[in-house]
């Protein structure tokens, strides 16, 4: 029986059982929902999930060896980085593993794994926006672009993320450069989320926004945000030297792991071809696994080429990306 739990501290305190897999997760309950179904009606396997929004770092140092966390889920790399630069992580070597994820997509040692990517791209809009009219990330600071870009907080992990990827391709001086550019663009102060930013262009406050592919489906799905989903089409850029700037949903063992087994069991599912489907139908990412397409309507969006650049790299960068976007007063 699928236990969902909403408190670490929950989680900590029930003894581990021997049909159990323990998990802690940033993932979302409704997106990682109908994974742990499949697992347990296919294996019999408990999946009890502590959910959180932050601190789980603190949390399994806190705990170290008493842990009861099996496994930690992240949507982010570096989120993932500072749960291995932590020792809070342990090698996981599995051919289903190896076999089913790509290696620029998990940790040579096998600390982490990936389980479905997104990419950071253009949402602009279908009345005043050419297909042509962005193809870089570069592209983004031209002046045409002057008083019609939307974007969240520049400190948000997402955009973080994307000028850490751009640290790693040019260097701080072109980074800051970069960043002053694209401010000098916005048409309001960064603010909202990334779906606040696409409502932005429908209600013809700017023409371009910065945003995840998978919220193009959440937007599709909602009946008050169709109108907003309607009124862009997805851009994919690439930087001059690259590709598409990707983040991860990942996966990796905790050092106390009590469920080892079992936790093997669950990361090897997870990465197989009915739990990639899974992830590709109900989550609006695209799968990892190779020869598991994206689903019907992710693949009208367009595709793309992911970046080559390491994510552990981009993740180290990200304290100086912070650093240049506080230095140029990006909210401001």
């Amino acid at each position: 029986m699928f236990t969902r739990l909403t408190l670490a501290a929950t989680l900590a305190a029930a003894p581990a059982l021997a049909d159990d897999v323990n998990v802690y997760s940033y993932r979302q309950p409704e997106l990682l929902a109908p994974l742990t179904d499949a697992f347990e009606a296919e294996t019999g396997i408990n999946v009890n999930v502590a959910y959180m929004k932050k601190g789980m770092v603190e949390r399994l140092t806190a705990e170290g060896k008493r842990s009861p966390a099996d496994l930690i889920f992240t949507v982010d790399a570096a989120r993932m980085a500072a749960m291995v630069e932590a020792g809070l992580t342990q090698p996981v070597t599995s051919a289903t593993l190896s076999a089913n994820v790509p290696p620029a997509f998990h940790d040579p040692d096998g600390h982490w794994w990936t389980l479905t990517t997104r990419a950071r791209v253009v949402y602009a809009s279908k009345d005043r926006v050419a297909d042509a009219d962005i193809t870089t990330y570069e592209d983004l600071v031209d002046p045409k672009w002057k008083g019609r870009i939307c974007t969240r907080s520049g400190t948000h992990p997402y955009n973080v993320a994307l000028t850490a990827a751009y640290l790693h391709h040019h260097g701080a001086e072109a980074t800051r450069e970069w960043l002053k550019g694209l401010k000098a663009n916005l048409a309001r102060k960064p603010q909202g989320n990334d779906r606040a930013q696409i409502k932005a262009i429908w209600a013809g406050e700017c023409d371009i926004s910065i945003g995840n592919t998978y919220y193009m489906g959440a937007m599709l799905k909602n009946e008050e945000q169709q109108a907003w989903a309607d009124s862009v089409r997805l851009l994919f850029p690439t930087f001059e030297n690259g590709g598409a700037h990707v983040n991860i949903s990942g996966v990796a063992m905790t050092g106390a792991a009590p469920n080892k087994e079992n936790a093997i069991k669950f990361m090897e599912f997870l990465a197989s071809p009915k739990a990639q489907q899974i992830y590709a139908e109900t989550n609006y990412e695209y799968p990892i696994a190779p020869g598991t397409p994206p689903s019907d309507l992710v693949a009208s969006w367009g595709s793309f080429a992911p970046d080559e650049a390491d994510l552990m790299d981009i993740a180290r960068m990200r304290p100086d990306a912070l650093k240049l976007v506080e230095e140029v007063d990006f909210d401001g």
